[in-house]
């Protein structure tokens, strides 16, 4: 059965500049790691672990978890990773909103043919 209206898919890649990292460095793989110095640009999950959040202020970060690689941002290495990803949505919805370089509605009621109900 067709749906006839919109049903929007919200994709957020969390934690986007810090798995980029991780996926560039074996070395920063499950480990805590925070792009940014003096302001929490991203933290990785190890690094959320201990409280760490996007915003906050390095020293901050530095004080809940010493231990935690600070790397310095590295912006064209999110905007080719985003536009792949990027790539991926429009091969799955030919109707992509992007709100940011890590996150996008996809239309995704026309795929119910295809693929089934909206959740599958």
């Amino acid at each position: 059965m067709f749906v006839s209206e919109a049903t929007i898919l919200h994709a957020d890649l969390d934690a986007f500049f810090a798995s980029v990292e991780q996926r560039d460095d074996a070395r920063l793989r499950g480990k805590p790691v925070i792009v940014g110095g003096g302001v929490v640009l991203a933290a990785s999950y190890e690094a959320k672990a201990f409280g760490i959040r996007t915003a906050m202020g390095g020293r901050q970060a530095k004080r809940l978890c010493p231990h935690a690689i600070v790397v310095p941002p590295r912006m064209s290495a999110y905007s080719e990773a985003s536009k792949a990803v990027f790539e991926i949505f429009k091969e799955t919805s030919p109707r992509v909103e992007g709100l940011s370089i890590d996150e996008a509605f996809l239309d995704v009621g026309g795929l119910e043919a295809i693929f089934g109900a909206p959740v599958e």
